[in-house]
């Protein structure tokens, strides 16, 4: 497939808010766009078919996880990452770069790399800019994300700003190695929650050829508010031609604050992990399906939605399952959540193409109980970006 000089073509704005389509070497992938997190060549709980079915047009793996099992060359060797897993949409890899914060304690970095002991086995793993490409490379994936260091919230004004100066120069470094045939690669702006960094690093990565720009660096610890007021103030600044990506982002009301102020992606392990720990998404907010309440309740968990789980099963039968520990429950309640994530960016694109994309939000954030979730939800499972 020959891939057009600018990968991304806006349709549509309303506000802010943007709709377009992104074409990859596996096809085109319409925006907003949430993106499934398979990061070891599966969505977990999932087949392919059941990602067919859902509809996703991209799903994203993992570097890191991918070159310590079962290794990149093994996965070049049997046709690339796309034949590996079956599944013939898009994939966007990270870098490993995420993992230098949520391994922190089993990594050093220098100022050429970083180098990991797994988590597996202890074995040494080193990854530098020409490395995390070179694996990306080896997958196959449609979009490569350049490596970089992404600090917590909480870091000092000294670590952010080595951070920074480490990304950009990484950057260069990323854009010099060899990328596999038709494959896009994006940058990362850090910068943590300090508006005149932020905008002082976007300004060095929109500087570099990037075929897009992501955000990296939030949902690590900083407040909501503080991520949606930020986020709100940078996305209109992004390049206006290239798709803008917030990455491992986040809540319903997350993704809806960050398609307002212009951005194109997300991803997030919230859908699939809080499925796995009995949280479901639906339109009153969240239901934790563990609550005594829902043990004889014959209503499917969301009357609005059309998906599998809904449409064939009770909240009872859910219940049943999830405290009997039955391995199905976990494929339903993925099922479902996936489906309301990617239901709510489908719902968004539609209201931007008509110019109704601020009384569809305000609809959705209405829908929510004032706590922002169902009375039984109980707090939200902790969601480490794009790591499960």
């Amino acid at each position: 497939m020959t891939l057009p000089a600018t990968p991304w073509t806006l349709q549509a704005r309303d506000g802010e808010a943007r709709a377009g389509v992104l074409t990859t070497a596996h096809g085109e992938v319409e925006t907003p766009v949430f993106m499934p997190v398979g990061t070891q060549a599966s969505v977990k709980a999932l087949s392919s078919a059941d990602l067919e079915r859902l509809g996703p047009r991209i799903i994203l793996g993992n570097t890191y996880h991918l070159a310590l099992r079962p290794g990149a060359e093994r996965i070049r060797e049997l046709g690339g990452l796309h034949r590996f897993m079956s599944w013939g949409g898009s994939i966007l890899t990270d870098s490993g770069g995420y993992q230098v914060f949520s391994l922190s304690d089993r990594r050093t970095i220098d100022d050429d790399g970083v180098t990991f002991r797994s988590h597996i086995d202890g074995a040494v793993q080193r990854l530098t800019p020409e490395s995390a490409m070179g694996i990306q490379a080896a997958l196959g994936s449609d979009i490569a994300m350049a490596f970089d260091e992404c600090p917590p919230s909480q870091a000092s004004d000294e670590v952010v700003e080595r951070a920074m100066a480490r990304t950009t120069r990484w950057a260069a470094r990323c854009l010099e190695a060899p990328r596999a045939a038709g494959q896009l690669r994006f940058g990362i702006v850090q910068g943590g929650v300090d508006e005149a960094r932020r905008r002082r690093h976007l300004e060095a990565i929109a500087a570099l050829p990037f075929d897009g720009l992501a955000l990296g660096g939030f949902s690590v610890g900083e407040p909501p508010p503080v991520m949606h007021a930020l986020v709100g103030r940078l996305a209109p600044a992004m390049p206006a031609e290239k798709p803008r990506y917030l990455m491992g982002v986040g809540t319903p009301l997350d993704l809806l604050a960050g398609v307002e102020a212009g951005i194109d992606m997300f991803d997030c392990v919230m859908p699939t992990r809080n499925a796995r720990n009995g949280q479901l998404f639906v339109a009153a907010g969240r239901m934790n399906i563990a609550n005594a309440g829902h043990r004889d309740d014959p209503r499917p968990v969301d009357e609005t939605c059309s998906c599998e789980c809904c449409a064939r099963y009770s909240r009872a039968y859910l219940s049943h399952l999830f405290h009997a520990k039955e391995l199905l429950f976990y494929r339903l309640a993925t099922v479902h959540n996936l489906a309301h994530y990617l239901g709510l960016m489908r719902g968004a694109r539609q209201a931007i193409l008509v110019g109704r994309f601020t009384a569809y939000a305000d609809a959705v954030r209405a829908g929510w109980r004032v706590r922002g979730d169902d009375d039984d939800a109980g707090p939200v499972v902790a969601a480490p970006a794009r790591i499960e």
